[in-house]
């Protein structure tokens, strides 16, 4: 009798639960409903515990797109993983992880929210450091650490939340938004979720945690777990449109979208790119939540979860072909050894760059024609196009490392395209990577937005993205002695390339001087003068002591009967005067 694989089994339930939940949010869609259900936990004398979940189309909507995102790398971590003994293990803790996401998403509650937030929090460390060495190691920790800034924040807002008669935030937002409470638990909410996608100043952990097996990077690092802070704060969108925490996150989220686009186009690292082209797109997301667009949030937050997981899954397979080389600069021709994983590579990208009517066209083309007839200044405008030119840049200057000229690394290779159960599993994501844009598109504005703009700012977005591929291939392309001219910027990449030095002052940065201090006075108190007056001094003193004491008995009889007796007198003197 023939079992079936853990794979299998997780496949075929989370594939059917997606479909499941994706019809029910076309019906909740169409008929523009919202449930909420109660389910009484424990029910005591007076006393209930009562758990709230919230179905309405956006909840459904993300938690189907979340389950087949899951049930495909699952297929597909079915051959990646396969000469891993503890594969069972690995896909429990993907099963962990997609359980911690739906209970945040599906939660209308803080409480519940954050059983969701740091269920994320943990097993995400766990996937992280799954190839245990140093460098993982390294990664999760600062996962793991920055993470806990927002956890702190969430257990702050739960506290302010007392003020208020219970932990249901939904109830309140629309009522009590103007009054300084709401303000604070905002504001907090919006760190954790600043923290939990990795946007300025917490930027630093995202590409570390690339430490982790690719497919994790597909699930988790892409589309999933970096979207739960997006996606938090659609959910508490009225406190950013009326308050200053919108400006506040309009600025940092541009930045981070900005730095993140300029440190790709330095990186050679392919895993490291694609991380920093998802911390753009949250960047992305952000900004145009924080102008009070919730709903294009979403949209671009589900077409991109879509095209990133294939990148990733593309990346996986490259990687895997490669003999597990992550450098870009030892590959190339790819598309002649490589040819449909390329193609879905190429078709991934090219919906990130925003190409007409593939997924990643809907929704960024949309943001940023909202954003020209927005009310908004000028540095934002920059930092809106000037980085989506960017994003065009590195995926053409990847495509040029990567696709063109010929393979850098030895002549003996194992390059082939016969991963089949791989290659399955990205043909699904690249089916819903053309399509999924105009669908969703369909769905979530069933009347079309008319905006009226001049012909050369309708042609703006495309002028910027040709100029940015045009601009990235160019710069990567080599001279005779390989005379790179992004060579000719080192000195910049310095600071460019390496996320404006975030990484140093995320660790460095903030241990060094705590740890220094604590080796001062570990030195001057501990081991130093308070040692010497204390515990050392007293036992040399108890030393020469006793050692003069030792020398009297041993010398003499008499000496040692003699302060016998007087020991006798001094203590018959003292019992006298008691």
């Amino acid at each position: 009798m023939k079992y079936l694989s853990i794979c299998s089994i997780s496949f075929i339930n989370l594939i059917s639960i997606s479909l499941s939940c994706f019809l029910l949010s076309l019906y909740f869609l169409l008929n523009n409903m919202v449930y909420f259900i109660e389910w009484e936990v424990v029910s005591l004398n007076s006393m209930s515990i009562v758990m709230t979940f919230l179905f309405d189309w956006m909840s459904l909507l993300f938690m189907s797109f979340v389950l087949m995102i899951a049930s495909l790398v699952i297929f597909y971590s079915k051959e990646y993983m396969e000469s891993d003994e503890n594969i069972n293990r690995f896909i429990m803790l993907v099963l962990m992880f997609v359980l911690s996401m739906m209970l945040l998403i599906i939660s209308p509650n803080l409480i519940s929210i954050l059983l969701g937030w740091d269920g994320l929090g943990l097993v995400s460390y766990c996937l992280v450091i799954y190839f245990q060495n140093v460098k993982s190691y390294n990664a999760g920790m600062l996962t793991a650490l920055s993470n806990r800034i927002g956890d702190v924040a969430f257990l702050l807002a739960i506290a302010w939340m007392l003020n208020y008669g219970s932990w249901n935030y939904i109830f309140y937002l629309e009522v009590m938004q103007n009054e300084f409470e709401m303000l604070v638990i905002g504001s907090l909410v919006m760190l954790a979720a600043m923290t939990k996608s990795a946007q300025i100043p917490f930027s630093s952990w995202l590409p570390a945690a690339m430490a982790a097996p690719t497919p994790v990077s597909a699930l988790v690092h892409s589309s999933t777990l970096v979207t739960a802070g997006v996606y938090l704060l659609i959910r508490f969108n009225i406190i950013l449109s009326t308050s200053w925490l919108g400006q506040l996150l309009l600025l940092l989220s541009g930045l981070t979208m900005f730095m993140a686009g300029l440190g790709a186009n330095f990186e050679f690292d392919l895993k490291k790119i694609i991380a920093l082209s998802t911390l753009s797109q949250l960047g992305l997301m952000m900004s145009i939540l924080s102008m009070g667009f919730y709903k294009l949030a979403m949209f671009h937050l589900l077409t991109h979860a879509l095209f990133k997981a294939l990148l990733f899954m593309c990346a996986g397979a490259i990687i895997h072909n490669m003999n597990n080389s992550q450098d870009i600069r030892l590959m190339g021709g790819l598309s002649i050894h490589m040819p449909l994983t390329s193609a879905c590579f190429n078709v991934s990208n090219l919906a990130l760059c925003g190409m007409p009517f593939l997924a990643g066209f809907y929704s960024k083309d949309m943001i940023l024609e909202i954003v020209m007839i927005s009310n908004i200044n000028l540095f934002s405008f920059f930092l809106y196009f000037f980085s989506t030119g960017l994003t065009v840049s590195y995926s053409f200057r990847l495509v040029y490392y990567s696709m063109t000229g010929d393979l850098n690394c030895g002549s003996l290779n194992m390059l082939n395209d016969e991963s089949w159960i791989m290659l399955r599993g990205m043909l699904g994501l690249l089916i819903m990577s053309i399509i999924g844009g105009s669908m969703l598109n369909w769905l979530i504005f069933p009347i079309p937005y008319m905006i009226c703009l001049p012909l050369y700012m309708k042609l703006l977005t495309l002028f910027v993205c040709i100029g940015g591929g045009l601009f990235g291939y160019l710069i990567s392309m080599t001279k005779i002695y390989s005379l790179n001219k992004s060579l000719l910027n080192y000195n910049s990449s310095v600071f460019l390339g390496s996320m404006w030095f975030m990484p140093y002052i995320s660790t460095y940065g903030m241990i060094f001087y705590p740890l220094s201090y604590g080796q001062l006075v570990v030195k001057s108190f501990d081991q130093g003068w308070s040692e010497y007056f204390g515990g050392q001094h007293l036992y040399q003193k108890l030393v020469v002591y006793s050692q003069t004491l030792f020398l009297m008995h041993n010398n003499s009889l008499k000496i040692y009967l003699m302060l016998f007796v007087f020991w006798i007198l001094i203590l018959f003197n003292f019992l006298m005067f008691l």
